[in-house]
């Protein structure tokens, strides 16, 4: 990224409302900050004390709430080309958007494989309480993710929570070159070990695999992946794509060619730049709600 489209990028960044998690103090242990690197970019968030949300309003609403988790292999949150474009492009659709920076496993907390979820959660429940100020519907709850931030997209799908707050229900999921699976072969090794420690045991692999808890609750899904991908192997979106249909659950995927890994809105020149057109005449077809989601 150049250093005006760095700026530009965190200029657009800044103008969303920014609303915080847990204004009343972060649950889960201490933060510990960490070193960064020298020239680290500033639209890759780290060292994040307090998790929030950035709020992008469209001009014309659609009443449809979408909540962004970019990527970052549990090592930092990128906002650029996985949060502000696509944010503006969405805004754009009519969809209100919200832009999660959750906590990253290795800086300091408890449980760290749990703090990223629990945010994804408590950002889902804080959607849900400014639906009736946003004008928003409630039962029009979309969650899309990047990378990491697609595992952690369909870990909120398919590990709802335990009810204990009023929660909306997701009305669907995008994974984009999502990370499924923790096999060495298929999955990220570095989301891996960002988020699981360096041997985790099986029972802690399971829990954190989303293909292994679709049920007939999850909300359908739109799965985008580029054959060329060398970081997430498009096997993550086919593990995710067969847990679907297994459990009988509506779902669509779009497999490239060419794109790599971390194309955000995909290069003007190949195909893939496609997706997100694809993507919001499915949520349009779909109309999803999960009363009707069969």
């Amino acid at each position: 990224m150049t250093d005006s489209a760095e700026r530009l990028a965190l200029e657009t960044w800044a103008k969303g409302e920014k609303i915080l998690l847990w204004p009343d103090g972060v649950p889960g242990g201490a933060f510990a900050a960490q070193a960064l690197p020298s020239g680290w970019p500033q639209t890759q968030l780290r060292n994040i004390a307090q998790p929030y949300m950035r709020l992008f309003r469209p001009e014309r609403a659609n009443g449809r709430s979408l909540l962004i988790i970019p990527g970052g292999a549990y090592t930092f949150v990128s906002i650029a080309n996985e949060g502000v474009d696509i944010a503006r492009s969405m805004t754009a659709e009519g969809y209100t958007v919200f832009v999660l920076v959750h906590r990253l496993p290795s800086e300091g907390w408890g449980q760290p494989s749990e703090v990223a979820l629990q945010d994804a959660r408590c950002a889902l429940a804080l959607i849900g309480e400014m639906s009736a100020t946003l004008g928003t519907d409630v039962t029009q709850v979309h969650v899309i993710g990047f990378s990491a931030g697609g595992h952690l997209a369909a870990s909120l799908a398919t590990r709802p929570g335990d009810g204990a707050t009023d929660t909306p229900s997701l009305s669907s999921m995008g994974l984009i070159y999502p990370v499924i699976s923790h096999e060495k072969q298929i999955g990220n090794a570095l989301s891996t070990q960002s988020l699981l420690g360096d041997n985790p045991s099986e029972s802690m692999v399971a829990l954190h695999s989303p293909a292994g808890h679709v049920s007939a609750n999850t909300p359908p899904g739109f799965f985008v992946h580029a054959l060329d991908d060398a970081d997430v192997p498009s096997e993550n979106s086919l593990v995710m794509i067969r847990a679907m249909q297994a459990a009988g659950r509506p779902a669509e995927l779009h497999l490239f060619e060419e794109g790599g890994h971390g194309f955000g809105l995909g290069p003007p020149h190949l195909p893939v730049r496609q997706w997100l057109g694809l993507y919001c005449d499915w949520l349009d077809r779909k109309n999803t709600k999960p009363e009707s989601a069969a």
